[in-house]
């Protein structure tokens, strides 16, 4: 998978996730930090219900971009669901959970990548 592609496949994450009012979102560029994936898209859902809505919207969006899903952890009773698009990896988390592990922080090194004329987030 090409750099591009990646970036592409990060965006198109972030924008699913914004398309179901996701919070907070968040892609993190890791190439260069670490072999398991090139980004993370970290976004806050506002309730469990909340929380299974992005994960089906992420998962819709990139199932009809074509963008193959190779593992998902986590489900609606779940504060957290992790969703492995290899290159990209989608984080939903609660607000308590996410403030818990706090995922950008692990991460300071870790450029934001600009999604839709902003900081995502």
């Amino acid at each position: 998978m090409t750099e591009a592609a990646s970036l592409l496949r990060a965006r198109a994450a972030a924008a699913a996730a914004a398309a179901k009012a996701a919070e907070q979102i968040v892609v993190l560029d890791l190439r260069g930090q670490t072999l398991v994936t090139d980004f993370f898209v970290i976004c806050t859902a506002t309730s469990r219900v909340h929380l299974k809505a992005v994960r089906e919207g992420v998962e819709e969006a990139m199932d009809q971009a074509s963008h193959r899903l190779f593992g998902r952890e986590g489900n609606e009773q779940a504060q957290w669901v992790l969703l492995d698009y290899s290159d990209v990896i989608v984080h939903v988390l609660t607000a308590d959970t996410r403030a818990f592990y706090k995922l950008e922080r692990m991460w300071a090194n870790a450029p934001q990548v600009e999604v839709s004329g902003g900081k995502a987030g």
